[in-house]
């Protein structure tokens, strides 16, 4: 097995090689589409439809923007956590995912990339539904490890006998230290999601925006014990924005 690393529009994308065929390890943004069909085609060699597995660990615009495209153009399968489809469902999903759009373009221009089209279905239609623990379809070496806290839905997946695993945004950098990400809907799960990875038997963590990291250099216990107490996502900013208007005071957790 060999891990292609990409660099994406705002994240890394991550193509692992075997026997099987080709697994894309998330659904990387519509930005993206292109570039991982060049990859597999012109770099690799190979035709698209060795592409045979697209994993969405969760539904933002990074990670599963270009699954659907990938799959028309692939004839791939995209498999996804059951709760996944119903992440920006009514009104507020609907309004969630024009933010998380917007914050997306707000990211690609902090690295100097230009505005590009990355408007997606935000309801997505998963070929096939994935539980905690069980095996990938195709591809018996990797195991499904669902850690929520980001989002409801989150997925990780491992590689069990390199012991290497993709965890998306468990964790992402910031002034250089690895923090909880934002947002944070579920920090009770999020607590659990890490306490689940810093037991298992993984050696290496890929993630979509820090570079792959050793076990050893990872600081579980101070992520958890630093890690906030109560959700931090655009609802619960926006009502401290507010809050701190009309009061001129807002609560730190």
């Amino acid at each position: 097995m060999k891990i292609h690393t990409l660099s994406g529009y705002i994240q890394h994308i991550y193509l692992a090689e075997d026997s099987e065929g080709l697994l894309l390890l998330d659904g990387c943004s519509r930005a993206d589409v292109d570039k991982v069909c060049s990859y597999i085609t012109s770099t690799l060699g190979r035709p698209l439809s060795d592409l045979k597995l697209i994993v969405v660990t969760h539904m933002h615009p990074d990670h599963a923007g270009g699954a659907m495209r990938l799959r028309e153009r692939t004839g791939a399968q995209v498999a996804s956590h059951p709760k996944a489809a119903a992440w920006y469902k009514g009104l507020g999903g609907r309004t969630a995912h024009i933010i998380d759009l917007l914050l997306t373009w707000w990211v690609a221009d902090r690295i100097g990339k230009a505005k590009e089209s990355i408007w997606y279905n935000p309801i997505l239609a998963p070929d096939i539904l994935l539980k905690d623990k069980q095996t990938l379809p195709i591809f018996a070496n990797w195991q499904v490890l669902y850690t929520p806290g980001h989002t409801d839905h989150d997925l990780s997946v491992m590689h069990v006998p390199s012991k290497q695993a993709y965890i998306a945004d468990v964790l992402v950098k910031v002034k250089g230290k690895l923090v909880p990400p934002y947002p944070l809907c579920h920090p009770n799960q999020y607590r659990e999601s890490l306490k689940t990875l810093a037991q298992s038997s993984i050696d290496t963590f890929f993630c979509a925006h820090v570079p792959p990291t050793a076990k050893s250099d990872i600081d579980f216990e101070h992520v958890i014990d630093n890690a906030p107490i109560k959700p931090k996502n655009h609802w619960h900013s926006s009502k401290n924005r507010i809050k701190k208007k009309l009061f001129g005071v807002t609560k730190n957790h």
